[in-house]
């Protein structure tokens, strides 16, 4: 039998994650040309503009994964390196929120000199969940004692970090991060007490916001968060006359388009929403392009190969035996789940749209960007344990064949 550190890496490459992200990669491609091409052509652009672009993030992402897998576990774990890109997260969202580019009222956006615009509320959502697996993985004694004295400051920069993102304002991005800390935090080994104590309190939080929103009808709030009403009052009243004009146009279009789809769809490149009805068919709305075209029947195809990537990075958690590698598979995870069930909360009209994107999908190299790495942090997890499983597989038969000897002496 040969010694497991003469196996090379390769070896060890979990296929039930990363095929589903190929496929779902490809399929994004295929429908950012599809919504994009018509209006592209429209305004005297060339077709391939949008995908195109789309595939340079891909390939930046490819190259990431190459890289982030074939590196050692152990330098994740290392805290000058996390700090660091804290510091430069944070620098870009200070920077983003004096002088970035306000898109769709957000102002959350740096332009890039040589094209497009990086968005730094998506690359906190990789350190969020480096930073916490990081540091509830390096104190477990301390969490298995109820010692939170620690976390204080760090859990403190975290907060800093949210408000940021909460004052841009990116709410969507806001639900997404605060979700993926708690489900950190739980995975961290905290007791249940405490865990049923804070979800009691997000609950609470969130239900006690959302009547405020609507009781006050937004005029609590500054001026820059006064679109939140619109977006409730979409959801709860989508085709009053009044609503239907302004805030409730996206989603009525959004029904409109997976109505028109129906089982199978009207045909790829078919899509009469995506023809200057649907404003943002391209990011956020994505999803309803894809069952107006390709049909409900396959869209349910796309969301069980999503959602089985998902579980399947949920497994390779709770089946890791390190404290690092469980929470970052698990963090990863559940900031995938969640962005998919805010999107389609969001297209559905069963909570808020949020501007989030579908993941893979939506046109967004930022975005595609983001969840490729989070990929490659699972993929390097995953091998990681299963090398370490082939050692103590090996270790065990070693003694078995030991014991076997001296009995025989």
């Amino acid at each position: 039998m040969n010694s497991p550190k003469k196996i090379h890496k390769s070896h060890f490459l979990d296929f039930s994650i990363l095929l589903p992200y190929i496929f779902l990669v490809i399929i994004g491609l295929i429908m950012v040309y599809s919504s994009t091409s018509y209006g592209q052509l429209i305004a005297g652009k060339s077709p391939l503009q949008s995908v195109t672009m789309q595939a340079v993030w891909w390939g930046m992402s490819l190259v990431f994964i190459f890289l982030i897998y074939h590196m050692k576990v152990t330098i994740f774990t290392k805290k000058r390196l996390l700090n660091s890109l804290m510091l430069v997260v944070f620098c870009m969202l200070v920077y983003a929120l004096l002088f970035g580019e306000t898109i769709n009222g957000a102002k959350g956006w740096i332009k890039l000199p040589v094209g497009g615009n990086l968005q730094p509320a998506e690359y906190l959502k990789i350190l969020f969940v480096w930073f916490l697996s990081n540091l509830f993985a390096g104190n477990q004694d301390r969490i298995a004692q109820h010692r939170w004295q620690r976390f204080k400051q760090p859990l403190l920069i975290l907060i800093v970090l949210l408000g940021l993102v909460v004052i841009t304002p990116d709410m969507g991005n806001m639900v997404i991060l605060s979700l993926t800390a708690l489900a950190v935090m739980l995975a961290s080994g905290i007791s249940f007490r405490y865990a049923y104590l804070t979800i009691f309190g997000i609950i609470l939080s969130g239900v006690a916001g959302m009547q405020l929103v609507v009781q006050t009808k937004g005029h609590i709030f500054p001026k820059k968060f006064a679109y939140i009403y619109g977006r409730f009052e979409a959801m709860a009243d989508t085709f009053n006359p009044d609503v239907l004009r302004k805030s409730g146009l996206q989603l009525a279009n959004s029904y409109y388009a997976m109505h028109n789809g129906g089982l199978f769809g009207l045909g790829l490149g078919n899509s009469v929403q995506k023809k200057g009805y649907l404003p943002e068919a391209h990011t956020d709305f994505i999803f309803a392009i894809t069952i107006e075209e390709l049909g409900l029947i396959f869209s349910i195809i796309i969301l069980i190969v999503l959602f089985f990537m998902i579980a399947r990075m949920f497994l390779v958690g709770i089946r890791a035996q390190k404290p690092f590698n469980a929470m970052m598979s698990i963090g990863f995870a559940v900031m995938l789940l969640m962005q998919t069930f805010v999107n389609l909360g969001g297209i559905t009209g069963l909570i808020p749209s949020t501007g989030v994107t579908f993941p893979f999908l939506s046109q967004g190299g930022n975005s595609l960007f983001v969840l490729s790495v989070a990929v490659a942090f699972v993929l390097n997890v995953s091998a990681d344990e299963a090398r370490l499983r082939l050692e103590q597989q090996a270790e065990m038969e070693y003694f078995d064949r030991m014991q076997g000897y001296q009995g025989y002496n």
